[in-house]
């Protein structure tokens, strides 16, 4: 299992580093200061990014897919990877055209379930851009004890446990596959990284599983593992495949997908009156996380800072938020507190905005609970162009809002037609890109069962 990946695959562009900034602090940064809770100073507590990976409907490079999400392209067409069209629901943001080839081992490939293919690259990709890609000399310098892989999913190898149900059904026990249920759990794409991705790493090795809240949990639990100093680099994220018949037609039985077949295009239409569901998605995103103390002995490139985050429950339904926002706008509080950010601060918030009904405005109602002048905020949904990739959105979300702070521009959220009156007193970025410095930035992901998740970056300042 130790040649997962190929030694010698031709690196991919790293992803672009920050912009330079000035170093004198903005007149609103000032302003605010003073009435900052305390920051993390110490740097063997500081976590900072060092490398992000992707695999997504825009193509498994991060410049590339920021470029698109900087468009206001919609990655949302027709389902082909099977027969959709019995299902109310046929179209989703379906990944075609992903090859590991260079990545993945070609045997191996050909028996993974695509959430680990997913995962691998993603992996490989982002621990190229964090300069310890597998083999090289910064790689081997790492002290594979106290690196670890915390990687999640909401609903693992869901193809794999289908394909063995099919067999079971029509062909008897003996001609389930072996592989059935090591490529079903959840915890194997972690375990894959460590085996061939990650080049050994054999510190801390686990997955979480909170649905759709899944990422967020994975990176705040990794970074707690680095700030109790149990480990020197994390890396951190979700994958999720779930583009098939029992995953589509079950989560149209929930009454939680949109059915705009004529349009799919604008079918994901968060904060907008006529929305009518989300749009199921795929795809991985992985970060590199680091100590800083770690990050600067190596020189490793600084794309931002992570500075906190927090998780709680809703403790209400299976599957709808509670209508009064009181779990997310605690989770909020509490992940500002955690990051010692001021209220004043965040300027910049990469919403969960699945484009339900009650969800997009359970989380407007708790937003308007903790900021009272939302009017200093933007806020955009990257769903409305990728679909909600359910345990691996809030990485794919987490890695849009890396880009916000190194490049200064900020997403559109698209299919704007008609706006919520509730989502009035915040700027959407509707349809269009905007420039903008980022301060501090939180992305949110909120999952059935009530799981909450928020997480809190900025730009690094030494």
């Amino acid at each position: 299992m130790q040649n997962l990946l190929l030694p010698n695959a031709a690196a991919a562009p790293c992803c672009a580093q920050p912009r330079r900034r000035p170093s004198r602090p903005s007149v609103r940064a000032s302003a605010v200061s003073s009435s900052a809770p305390r920051r993390e100073t110490d740097p063997r507590k500081r976590v900072v990014i060092t490398g992000m990976g992707l695999v997504s409907v825009f193509g498994n490079d991060v410049d590339v897919y920021y470029e698109r999400l900087l468009a206001g392209e919609s990655g949302v067409g027709a389902i082909d990877r099977f027969d959709a069209s019995g299902f109310p629901t046929r179209f989703a943001a379906q990944i075609r055209g992903f090859s590991s080839e260079g990545y993945v081992d070609g045997k191996l490939d050909r028996r993974l379930d695509d959430i680990h293919r997913y995962a691998l690259v993603a992996t490989k990709k982002a621990l190229e851009c964090a300069s310890l890609a597998p083999g090289t000399s910064a790689m081997r310098k790492v002290d594979k004890e106290r690196a670890g892989v915390v990687v999640g999913s909401g609903m693992g190898g869901i193809t794999a446990l289908s394909d063995g149900i099919a067999s079971l059904v029509t062909k008897g026990c003996g001609k389930i596959s072996p592989l059935c249920i090591p490529h079903a759990i959840t915890n194997i794409s972690s375990a894959l990284v460590t085996m061939g991705a990650a080049d050994g790493f054999r510190g801390p090795n686990y997955s979480i599983s909170t649905a759709c809240a899944t990422s967020n949990h994975c990176f705040n639990s990794a970074a707690d593992q680095i700030r109790l100093g149990r480990a020197d680099v994390m890396i951190a994220g979700g994958t999720e495949a779930g583009i098939i018949p029992i995953a589509l037609g079950a989560f149209f039985a929930c009454r939680a997908l949109s059915q705009r077949n004529v349009d799919p295009g604008t079918a994901s239409r968060p904060w907008d009156k006529d929305r009518d569901g989300f749009v199921l998605g795929e795809g991985a995103g992985v970060l590199v996380m680091e100590s800083l103390e770690h990050a600067m002995r190596r020189g490793a490139p600084i794309l931002a800072e992570y500075l906190g985050g927090a998780v709680n429950s809703d403790a209400h339904h299976m599957t709808d938020p509670r209508p009064d926002g009181l779990g997310v706008s605690s989770c909020i509080r509490r992940s500002l507190e955690n990051a010692g950010v001021a209220l004043e601060e965040v300027n910049y918030i990469n919403a969960h905005a699945t484009s339900t009904l009650a969800g997009d405005l359970a989380e407007v109602k708790a937003l308007k609970q903790v900021f009272k002048d939302p009017s200093q905020i933007k806020l955009n949904a990257t769903k409305s162009m990728i679909g909600h990739s359910l345990g691996a959105a809030g990485a794919l979300e987490a890695i849009a809002t890396i880009k916000a702070i190194t490049t200064g521009w900020l997403h559109p959220t698209i299919n704007q037609f008609n706006p919520e009156p509730a989502v009035d007193q915040f700027d959407t970025v509707p349809n269009v890109k905007q420039q903008h410095e980022v301060n501090v930035g939180i992305s949110n992901s909120f999952g059935f069962g009530g799981q909450n998740s928020v997480v809190v970056f900025a730009p690094f300042k030494p």
